[in-house]
């Protein structure tokens, strides 16, 4: 991997891990009172209608003609969008129900389950400290199992989604943009479907008399394009460990978003279990750190 694409994809990770901890949790956090599942579905609509043009714009047509030919990439596709999808609403529904801390637990197991997948699938390379990184998240997991009061299933849910989701597309070359258009072409008549029965039930808040959540609403595809974008542009060109560890200013920034901004409930299993995750990233950014990324 030439180094000049290594940096450029370590900005790109860098950029998109930062939109999504600070402006996508603010942004969503304001308009969840919209409801989590219309939120979720309003994505993918315009996430589909702005890729649409923004393939048609930089002529990439061809590109999404070559890939509808190739069967694997279009099997691979299809499951990631259902898993994006699934991610998505996850997230939303945990920062509607002020969850934000514990999805952010998920986003910080993240990086380490991204190494233990690339070692298994992808047979990058792993060593005593991150096998020290993986067993200490195993422990906190554990530990969190015996105390099912607090146990933070939506983060769980989260990186299950999100690490299943970075697996299968770094194992496929399609280009950012176009995997992540086909992927909401998947999914996008679920969510017409949705859409539809939110619309007769008379529950809707995407209508004509509420132009300010129609505008959010359509903002909802922006906020989840740029960062997308930029973060699978950065894992791209770089390894599933390196952005793995940059990811890491996501889950960090939606903590203290969680805890010092919107105030919600932090328990002490939730703090042992934390800190127990903080000593398996100290050590797994040590060892990056030791080894040039």
């Amino acid at each position: 991997m030439k180094h000049s694409q290594f940096k450029k994809g370590i900005i790109y990770a860098t950029v998109g891990s930062l939109w999504w901890g600070i402006l996508g949790t603010l942004f969503f956090k304001y308009i969840s009172s919209l409801g989590a599942l219309e939120v979720t579905i309003h994505r993918v609509i315009w996430t589909s209608v702005i890729l649409f043009f923004t393939s048609f714009i930089f002529k990439k047509f061809d590109e999404f003609k070559k890939i509808f030919k190739q069967k694997n990439k279009l099997i691979i596709l299809f499951f990631t969008s259902i898993l994006i999808f699934l991610n998505w609403g996850t997230w939303i529904y945990a920062i509607s129900v002020n969850k934000i801390i514990d999805a952010s637990y998920g986003y910080f197991i993240f990086p380490i389950f991204n190494v233990f997948l690339g070692y298994i699938f992808l047979k990058e390379k792993i060593n005593f400290k991150r096998i020290l990184s993986i067993f200490a998240v195993l422990i906190s997991s554990l530990y969190l199992l015996f105390n099912l009061e607090s146990f933070p299933w939506v983060g769980f849910l989260v990186v299950f989604f999100w690490g299943t989701y970075n697996l299968l597309r770094k194992k496929i070359n399609v280009d950012t943009d176009i995997g992540l258009f086909i992927e909401s072409l998947f999914i996008l008549p679920i969510a017409f479907f949705i859409f539809y029965i939110i619309y007769i039930s008379g529950s809707n808040n995407f209508t004509i008399e509420e132009p300010l959540n129609m505008l959010l609403l359509f903002l909802g595809g922006v906020m989840t394009v740029i960062p997308l974008y930029l973060f699978i542009k950065g894992l791209e060109k770089t390894s599933m460990a390196t952005s793995g560890l940059i990811f890491f200013v996501t889950p960090t920034s939606q903590f203290l978003l969680g805890f010092f901004y919107f105030n919600e409930p932090f328990d002490i299993p939730k703090l042992i279990s934390f800190i127990i995750i903080w000593i398996a990233v100290f050590i797994y950014l040590k060892d990056l750190y030791e080894n040039n990324l």
